[in-house]
């Protein structure tokens, strides 16, 4: 039923993509292409990102762009978009956290440390749809919901436009840290294909082996450590094709397609807890020495994904053009949760005699169609689409039970599923105007856009939510009083129907966009958008920009802007209650929709748009073709930030849950004001030399500071109500946002082209990140670190080449968790690195490639 969903709107979608283009058949206008000429070795750095008008390059930007091309992106031998965008860029952040539900198969990535939904991402220009996942636990991103990019394929891209600079008044919400713009490949002939294997081969640092379990004198277990443990496992398969066509005289379709098969990678450390029930005498169960003490997984779950998207595009005639995009990838992953020991509550011993690990099982699919014309004439260019796209998340829970079932419940669900989908309209047009007032032509934009969204929460099956009259452990209890077991299926209880519906909103917005050379060397851009939401109300942004050329190879630039970002539908609807690791415990906590009874009883107001001011200055120095060098000053403050609260309990919260199955409760509100401040650094060196080949430098840096500036108090509705917390977004929460991404991060790299090599060395340091807890002795800081990743290419012949490398070539690891706190609970030894380390904690990773290129 979902399925037909999708197809149905894609249908809609094919209906309206063929009216438009049998208007464009019809048209009698001759348009031709903008006077304005590029130069030949410009062409590939144009930028669709950042500027309205047709041609611009990054070389004369207003503002701060990066491009990675396909020949960086295939130099790190990654194959998942947000990591290769890690290792590329030194403003972007992602972390890889582990046992966090769903966080675990959409993770979400930073740009200069603010939420992963401050940052727009379009494909090929336009607006890419957002993830259905909404992140709830304790990773970095809590509370929001992004685009996931590792749907795109790395192979599909054929760059990354990253403008590092407010841009809400230009392409609306979410542009408040910068915009990701994903260009697709369009070559009409000739294609590559691929296979890659790799492995991480690790040593876990800090980590020791379990070489056996005995009973000491005292009748305790005791543990014989041995070094450090070696560890070989996440091997990941990947098959990669692209191809392209010619799509008549004046066309092209370019398709790819993507394989992946990743395996569990566990950095997981032994379990030291007694996992059976001591006999009447005080005894161990002799089963606690051959039991499997490695009983969590903790790093990367199985994954496999499957991808193909189609770029096309056709002339109509001499000034009219046809384009269309479609993708869909499907991610089928399991990943695990907290293990029930035999003896704890929530278990049945029946089912379950040595414990069981649950472990959520997550299919999630995504799609996007875009259709549309362009036409180029000697007075306006236009641009008319239509895009739709959707995500839908799909949850079972497996090797799992509802112990409120007693013996007889089932050990698998599911869950329910969630689903966002957005419509949208755009309208663009520009063209040149001869004015007396200023130096250069004025290019004039303006543009009319529709979106609709949608977000869907589907109940699970009725046994992965009740509670059944069967008592802890699962044994028979009174079946009116109790007590009862814990309810819905382990360690993710499916949707309840009172969670489930089905919500909706669209808004309209229209945008006027400047930009003119004033005088002979200063280029001024200016912006203004006004957007009108059903659910909130009407806003408008505007943005400046300047560049002043004071030299060929020097020149200055800034911007001031205002921004927006709206409530997403997941953050105003979303309802479930899970098992939230809570400093080192585990605890089931609901999230309510902040209109809901729970969350109004709690002083809710409901939700309202996010606020920002940007403000940037830098030069760019390029004395000559071979060097560039740009440095870019920002600051963002941000007013009204949507902020998941905090997790609240005591004995008023309690007594409001009971009957919900949760004993801690949270909600969406605008709770904080946030300012940003920071620099970018960006450098380029080409050497070539006679003997020696080419070699290619490039240099990059961020410092950054967050700093919450005010936080609103606890409604008064929590005043003296058995409310153990101070207020709705306590300290941990707040040095969260503060310090949980790295304060600074350089990037240095080389390429050496000599014959048939290419090599690539790449060192990343990445900074300080602190893991908060409330509890001050379990406070991590996490110290800076540098990764250092290579890799070696071989052409064999014209079209077959082999490459081999290692990224993190040294096998750094964070410090353990261990080492950098004072009070160490059974969960911080058990999951012995942060999932807050910036570069992850699954150590070395080698591997091979072989491709084939025509």
């Amino acid at each position: 039923m979902q399925q037909a969903k999708f197809n149905a709107s894609a249908f809609k979608l094919s209906l309206i993509a063929s009216a438009i283009a049998g208007m464009a058949f019809s048209s009698s206008s001759v348009l031709a292409q903008e006077q304005a000429s590029v130069d030949e070795q410009d062409v590939e750095q144009i930028q669709i990102v950042g500027s309205r008008r047709v041609g611009r390059t990054i070389n004369d930007s207003p503002v701060p762009i990066d491009i990675i091309d396909a020949s960086s992106i295939e130099a790190t031998g990654l194959t998942e978009t947000n990591m290769i965008l890690n290792q590329l860029l030194p403003s972007f952040n992602f972390p890889q956290p582990s046992i966090t539900d769903g966080t675990d198969h959409v993770r979400p990535a930073q740009l200069r440390g603010l939420a992963p939904d401050h940052t727009l991402v379009l494909v090929n220009g336009k607006r890419r749809h957002t993830s259905a996942l909404l992140n709830l636990n304790g990773s970095v991103g809590r509370g929001s919901s992004a685009v996931d990019l590792n749907a795109i394929p790395a192979n599909a891209i054929k760059r990354i436009e990253v403008l590092r600079d407010g841009a809400a008044a230009q392409y609306g919400s979410d542009a408040i840290a910068g915009v990701i713009n994903i260009v697709l490949k369009d070559a009409a002939e000739g294609g590559e294909v691929s296979a890659t294997y790799g492995a991480n081969v690790t040593t876990m640092d800090g980590v020791p082996n379990l070489e056996g379990v005995s009973v000491d004198a005292d009748g305790n277990l005791a543990f014989a450590e041995g070094s450090d443990r070696d560890v070989t496992d996440g091997q990941t398969f990947t098959l990669r094709g692209n191809v392209g066509f010619e799509w008549g005289d004046d066309g092209f379709v370019n398709v790819s397609g993507e394989y992946r098969d990743r395996g569990q990678a566990n950095r997981s450390d032994y379990d030291q807890r007694e996992n059976y029930a001591r006999d009447a005498d005080g005894n161990l169960d002799p089963r606690e020495l051959t039991v499997n003490r490695y009983n969590h997984v903790y790093g990367n779950g199985e994954v496999e994904d499957y991808a193909l998207f189609i770029n096309a595009g056709k002339a109509l005639t001499d000034s009219v053009e046809f384009y269309t995009t479609a993708g869909y990838s499907t991610r089928d992953s399991v990943g695990g949760g907290f293990y029930r020991r035999a003896q704890d509550s929530r278990n049945v011993v029946e089912i379950y005699p040595d414990g069981f690990l649950p472990s959520i099982q997550t299919d999630i699919t995504d799609m996007s169609l875009l259709a549309g014309i362009k036409g180029y004439g000697d007075v306006w260019n236009y641009d008319l689409s239509v895009t739709h796209g959707g995500n839908e998340l799909e949850y079972g829970v497996i090797n799992t039970l509802n112990t409120s079932l007693g013996p007889t419940s089932q050990t698998e669900f599911d869950a329910g599923k969630l689903e966002y989908n957005t419509t949208i309209v755009n309208a663009d047009a520009s063209r040149l105007v001869d004015t007396e007032y200023f130096y250069s032509e004025m290019n004039f934009a303006m543009g009319a856009e529709y979106r609709h969204e949608s977000y869907e929460i589907t109940a699970g099956e009725e046994g992965s939510y009740i509670q059944g009259t069967f008592g802890p452990g699962g044994v028979v209890t009174d079946p009116v009083d109790g007590p009862f077991g814990a309810a819905g299926s382990q360690v993710f209880p499916g949707f309840t129907p009172e969670s489930a519906g089905e919500n909706s909103r669209h808004n309209y917005s229209f945008y006027v966009d400047v930009e003119a050379d004033v005088v002979e060397n200063w280029n001024v851009a200016v912006a203004g958008r006004y957007e009108d939401y059903s659910d909130f109300g009407s806003t408008f942004n505007w943005k400046m920009s300047h560049r002043v050329t004071l030299s060929d190879a020097f020149a200055l630039r800034a911007s001031v802007s205002t921004g927006f970002r709206a409530p997403s539908l997941q953050q105003q609807f979303f309802t479930s209650i899970a098992t939230v690791f809570v400093d080192g415990e585990p605890t089931e906590t609901g999230t309510f929709a902040p209109s809901s009874e729970v969350a109004q009883a709690l002083g809710s107001p409901g939700l309202d748009a996010e606020e920002s001011n940007n403000y940037s200055a830098g030069f760019t120095y390029s004395p000559n073709a071979d060097f560039n060098l740009t440095v870019d000053f920002y600051r963002i403050d941000i007013d009204d930030r949507i902020v998941l609260s905090n997790n609240l309990s005591g004995e008023g919260i309690e007594a409001l849950l009971a009957g919900t199955g949760a004993n801690q409760a949270r909600f969406f509100l605008n709770a904080i004001d946030s300012r940003t401040e920071g620099v970018d650094i960006v450098s380029t060196y080409t050497l070539n030399t006679s003997d020696y080949g080419a070699f290619n430098f490039n240099a990059g840096a961020n410092f950054n500071d967050n700093e919450v500036t005010s936080v609103i108090d606890a409604p008064e509705v929590l005043q003296n109500a058995g409310f153990d917390q101070a207020n709705l977004f306590d300290d941990v929460e707040l040095r969260r946002f503060e310090t949980a991404s790295p304060d600074s991060k350089l990037n240095l790299g080389v390429t050496w082209n000599y014959d048939r090599y290419t090599t690539t060395l790449r060192t990343t340091r990445y900074g300080e990140v602190e893991d908060p807890s409330s509890v001050e002795a379990r406070n991590e800081i996490i110290p800076s670190e540098w990764i250092t990743d290579l890799d070696v290419r071989i052409a064999l012949t014209e079209g077959l080449t082999v490459s081999v490398g290692a990224n993190n070539l040294f096998d750094v690891y964070p410090e353990t968790t261990r080492e950098l706190v004072d009070d160490v609970t059974t969960f911080s030894r058990l999951f012995p690195y942060s999932g807050f380390s910036p570069y992850g904690f699954t150590g070395r990773f080698i591997y091979g490639k072989v491709s084939y290129s025509f």
